[in-house]
């Protein structure tokens, strides 16, 4: 079951308001929790590359967020450990993707979770992503031993 706090917020949705980077790119958290996540993104002008297609570490970023908030949906804090990128199509600016991240393993500290970028006009599945996780626990993913984000002093 999906942590929640007094605001009703769980620990995936938490993070994601922290989030400056997915959040300037203009990325909505649509879902998270019990292991999976939906995180929707626009393709913007300046996230096409020099083909006139949306630039492959753009994708990356979309489906590594959704993997972020699926493998932080139950606490405590879980980081990347390592993760693969297949792009199947091109997407281009205006196209409105949809990251849906699963997970597929946990074991121990570690975690395997697919995450499929698809646009959501279509179904066309842009991307293929699978993310290995692991959890470092209460001391947050700066590693002082404050939550992300605080300051450890």
């Amino acid at each position: 079951m999906t942590q929640l706090t007094e605001a009703g917020q769980g620990p995936a949705q938490r993070m994601f308001a922290a989030d400056r980077a997915s959040r300037g790119l203009g990325m909505e958290l649509l879902r998270a929790g019990d292991g999976s996540a939906a995180v929707r993104m626009t393709v913007t002008a300046h996230m096409v590359n020099g083909h006139g297609v949306a630039h492959g570490g753009f994708l990356f970023t979309l489906a590594d967020t959704a993997f972020a908030c699926a493998c932080n949906s139950r606490g405590p804090v879980t980081v990347a450990a390592g993760a693969d990128v297949v792009f199947t199509a091109p997407a281009h600016e205006g196209d409105v993707l949809l990251a849906a991240a699963e997970e597929r393993a946990r074991f121990g500290r570690s975690g395997v979770y697919d995450v499929t970028v698809l646009r959501e006009a279509d179904g066309l599945v842009i991307a293929e992503f699978r993310g290995r996780s692991r959890t470092v626990g209460e001391r947050g993913a700066d590693g002082r031993g404050a939550p992300a984000g605080k300051d450890a002093s």
